[in-house]
């Protein structure tokens, strides 16, 4: 596979929805795994850029200096809103390595700023500071680009990196969503795989990736979301948001008594089988988190707080998947919005590299278990509060 293939242009069109005031949220979402021969799990760089429909919001009880709508013409968009990066070194968990309010543009490729290049479905992102944190397709799709520099007070690396395809299956982009009344729904693209060669600080590392654009028209309830990349180019997630007390959780502190119910609002995932040559999807989905041996890190917001163990389980009446994953280390973002009634609403968004410790894969072919494979690196999510 040369090219990457999909709908493409989808990453960057901003047109497709009128913006609702404190609800529309736009982001593009890069998560790198990196040497996972040597670290359990990977190295792992997350990078978001993102903009929110709104005047006032703080993230890490930092405000965000948004200034509203995003501006849309013929020759792109420029919008408000916040590059925010975390790198997990397999070690130590630097968080955030950025974290900075900004203006951004988001071109495609009719874009003037590009040459020889006539097609929509090459594109960028690129905040409009003086270091480059840009992310990218080339005129070819035949690689992305990611550019990110670790802040001053943060002391992180920083990093180069180009993605290249790995298979069909994962790299073909892949866009779903969903409408409600009233102008509410979302809709999200996503690449679910690709190679990556990054140079850390100078230093080459390799890899693979995952990237996300999502555009969100509606309240942010709770969610556990799952990822898992496989050394034989196979490719797993899961995805449940749901009901719970901790909406009304306050505190970004990890693993909440609260947590321990919750009913689903949907349940789903996606199997891309390499050895089989098949992608399947689930319907029937089920998440729980255990505390495990593991704490957060003295350099982390909440040293030695207890971190989770993902227990996933999947079916489809043909195939079922069992997991345990670890969670290594915890990223974390708190969100602040002022609501109606002068009420503050509340999002903490966890992100957690996960060290895959127990899976049972059973088709009408046989049975699966981690020994399968030379490595795994994947990434978990546990979100709460609500942000409308």
């Amino acid at each position: 596979m040369q090219r990457f293939e999909g709908p493409l242009q989808d990453l960057w069109s901003m047109e497709k929805y009128n913006p609702i005031h404190r609800l529309t949220w736009d982001w593009w979402w890069w998560l790198v795994m990196l040497e996972p021969e040597k670290v359990k799990g990977g190295k792992q760089l997350m990078v978001l850029w993102s903009s929110k429909d709104t005047r006032n919001i703080d993230v890490n009880f930092q405000p965000w200096e948004s200034e509203g709508r995003a501006n849309v013409g013929k020759q792109g968009s420029v919008l408000s809103g916040m590059v925010a990066s975390w790198w997990w070194d397999g070690e130590k968990m630097w968080e955030p390595i950025r974290l900075q309010s900004c203006r951004m543009a988001v071109i495609d490729g009719t874009n003037e700023l590009w040459q020889n290049c006539e097609s929509d479905s090459a594109g960028a992102v690129i905040p409009l500071l003086k270091d480059d944190l840009s992310m990218g397709l080339d005129s070819k799709l035949e690689k992305f680009w990611l550019n990110l520099k670790s802040s001053e007070q943060s002391g992180g690396p920083s990093f180069k990196i180009e993605m290249t395809p790995w298979h069909q299956a994962v790299s073909t982009l892949r866009t779903a969503g969903s409408k409600y009344g009233s102008g509410l729904g979302y809709e999200i693209n996503r690449l679910h795989g690709a190679k990556a060669k990054a140079l850390v600080d100078g230093i080459e590392s390799e890899g693979t990736a995952y990237l996300q654009r999502v555009r969100v028209q509606a309240p942010a309830v709770p969610w556990y979301w799952g990822m898992l990349h496989f050394s034989d180019g196979s490719y797993l997630d899961w995805f449940l948001p749901h009901v719970s007390l901790s909406m009304t959780r306050k505190s970004d502190r990890p693993w909440p008594m609260r947590h321990i119910g919750h009913i689903s609002m949907s349940q789903g995932g996606i199997w891309h089988d390499r050895k089989r040559q098949r992608s399947e999807t689930f319907n029937r989905c089920s998440v729980s988190l255990i505390p495990s041996n593991n704490t957060e890190g003295d350099e982390g917001h909440s040293p030695q707080a207890p971190l989770p163990i993902f227990e996933v389980a999947l079916e489809n009446g043909r195939t079922s998947i069992k997991l345990r994953a670890k969670a290594k280390a915890r990223a974390h973002f708190r969100f602040d919005q002022p609501t109606r009634a002068g009420m503050i609403s509340h999002l903490t968004y966890n992100e957690y590299p996960l060290e895959l410790e127990k899976i049972i894969i059973e088709d009408e072919k046989g049975r699966r278990t981690l020994s399968q494979w030379e490595w795994v690196m994947g990434n978990g999510e546990h979100s709460w509060g609500l942000l409308h």
